[in-house]
């Protein structure tokens, strides 16, 4: 007679009926070893997050890319950032050398930092106006206390952790704003084609478009700058076609060499790039600057540059998260490196900077994939800056705004208005707000108009209240299903008119299927009942939400409870078409991502 065996547990399929099966979030639990836990959960079975893994060091991130393409992107981004640093300094009525310095820093400072892996930072359009308006108000010594005072604030907001604020933006607004930033900088730079001057705004650029082209045709030394653009522009699209390894050689730099020898030929008047003395235009604040502190002027001077560069560059990270693939920005480290970078600005007396889109995408577009190619970019600036000025002197100034007019036609990407077209019209109307009021306003401006045209949207789509109403002769019904919000008062109302027009001796008004009822319908709710009831010929019946309508079953048929009529699994489900029956979405063409 054999022994009897050791007692094994039930198997899952074994266990007797009406026992209830410990589950996780996700289903049944798998059966584990002895004294171990699945993977990603707790020895109890509650479920733990994964450990965060550390942000790797440039020396890993170098290890899995290609150190020949991370110098050419460098290259690339460095061509692009040269032009827009001096034209930045320009338009802020502060020296050229000034944008190049902040430039510097933000390659050799920022980029080496942790945050955002291919973000580029440097001197911003977006801040070029507040820099003009403080230097004007306070004097170009005041400049390098503001910036050095705002970085120190960032790194502030990075430490209390407020820099994941930024995450939360609708893809439209992030995409309206790519395109907000490239419209202007394709039409801005078209003047700079033309070894012409802009007239200001991007509107007044945008009218005065017919007049450059006259102009342009009619001077012959604007002509030839106009070619050497265009041709810049058609080889910026046309490069990647030709047949490798050729085409591994930046567009950019073969535009610049081609550019440099047309420049050099005899009675070719266009210009070049001016770059003076690097060292002396540094000048560090002193007891004087640091005195004017206690003006409330600059200390406001000092909070808006504080919140719009904040703003800028993470607004600037999530548009440059949907370009690439690689590792997602961290937004508090990159609000960090942002403050230091803006500090040592600061303490040099150059321009504040943010991250740039331009910059940034260039480097994507490129191929980089660490952060070696933003850092190398500053090293190129410093570099050419510092020991070749007389070479920069021989790049055409139009041929570096034929890459930026290629730079913003990227950013501005009409491809992706006809897609999300197709996709949701709602979100179409809030990309189109967006980079319309970008492009009419400023960039911060234009962007605070987006999310509040993103969140309205939202608003209409969360508030999508199905009105049914029936009568018998006696009994007149009014029921409401959905989530009845203060944007659909106008329905409600009227639906309330229509209830007391109906004349019956007693109405009743069904919100069991409602999910969500605010202040603004529930008072007129109320007020609609209590002068109902006091006229004292109707009788009023009010079944709020969360009430139910049936009769409850008699204990000796209990059975486990259904799903309230309107909701399955939590989920409401509008009642089925009906004589009377409105959908209330005044905004459903919009609203409806199917349209």
């Amino acid at each position: 007679m054999s022994s009897p065996s050791p007692t094994r547990p039930r198997a899952r399929h074994a266990r007797p009926a009406g026992r209830s099966e410990p589950r996780t979030a996700t289903g049944p639990a798998a059966p584990t070893p002895t004294g171990t836990a699945p993977s990603g959960t707790a020895p109890s079975g509650a479920a733990t997050p994964a450990p965060t893994k550390p942000a790797p060091g440039l020396a890993a991130e170098l290890r899995g890319a290609h150190l020949g393409t991370e110098i050419t992107a460098s290259f690339v981004v460095f061509l692009v950032a040269l032009p827009l640093c001096i034209g930045v300094a320009v338009a802020s009525g502060a020296p050229p050398e000034l944008g190049i310095v902040s430039g510097i820093v933000g390659g050799l400072v920022v980029g080496l930092m942790r945050g955002s892996a291919l973000q580029v930072s440097g001197p911003a359009a977006g801040l070029a106006a507040l820099v003009a308006d403080a230097v004007m108000d306070h004097g170009l010594a005041m400049l390098g206390i503001i910036v050095l005072v705002s970085g120190l604030l960032q790194i502030g907001l990075a430490l209390i952790r407020l820099g994941r604020m930024f995450q939360a933006i609708s893809v439209a607004v992030v995409q309206g704003m790519l395109a907000g930033i490239g419209l202007p900088l394709m039409i801005g730079q078209s003047y700079v084609l033309a070894d012409a001057k802009a007239p200001g705004t991007p509107v007044e650029n945008l009218l005065g478009l017919p007049r450059l082209v006259v102009t342009t045709f009619a001077t012959p030394d604007a002509l030839v700058a106009a070619a050497l653009g265009t041709v810049t522009v058609v080889l910026s699209f046309l490069w990647k076609k030709v047949p490798g390894p050729l085409n591994r050689v930046p567009a950019a730099l073969v535009a610049v060499v081609l550019g440099m020898a047309v420049a050099a030929l005899p009675g070719v008047g266009i210009r070049t790039l001016q770059v003076g003395d690097l060292l002396g235009s540094v000048h560090l604040p002193g007891p004087a600057q640091l005195a004017g502190l206690a003006d409330p002027a600059v200390i406001a001077t000092i909070l808006t540059f504080t919140v719009i560069a904040s703003a800028e560059s993470l607004f600037t990270a999530a548009a440059v998260d949907r370009m690439h693939s690689g590792p997602r920005t961290r937004y508090n480290t990159e609000l960090l490196s942002q403050g230091v970078g803006n500090t040592v600005c600061g303490v040099l007396g150059a321009l504040p900077m943010t991250a740039v889109v331009a910059r940034s995408s260039a480097n994507v577009q490129a191929g980089a994939r660490t952060r070696l190619s933003r850092t190398l970019h500053g090293l190129w600036l410093l570099a050419f800056a510092l020991l070749l000025p007389g070479l920069l002197a021989l790049i055409p100034v139009t041929v570096l705004a034929g890459v930026l007019v290629h730079s913003g036609w990227k950013l501005f990407a009409p491809e992706q208005f006809r897609l999300l077209w197709r996709q949701d019209r709602g979100e179409a109307v809030v990309m189109g707000v967006t980079t319309l009021a970008i492009f009419g306003t400023a960039l911060l401006e234009g962007v605070l108009i987006g999310l509040a045209a993103g969140t309205l949207l939202a608003v209409l789509r969360m508030s999508r209240t199905t009105v049914r109403q029936t009568s018998d002769g006696e009994t007149a019904v009014l029921t409401l299903a959905g989530s009845a919000t203060f944007v659909r008062l106008p329905q409600l109302t009227e639906a309330l008119e229509g209830l007391a027009a109906a004349g019956t001796p007693r109405v009743r008004v069904d919100l069991t299927a409602l999910t969500h009822l605010d202040h603004a319908c529930r008072t007129r709710i109320d007020e609609f009942v209590d002068q109902q009831r006091r006229t004292g010929t109707v009788r009023v019946e009010l079944l709020p939400p969360g009430a139910s309508t049936s009769p409850p079953a008699p204990p000796a048929a209990a059975a486990p409870p259904l799903p309230r009529p309107g909701r399955v699994a939590g989920i409401p489900v509008p009642p089925p078409a009906a004589d009377g029956d409105r959908t209330g979405d005044g905004f459903a063409w919009f609203a409806d991502p199917r349209r």
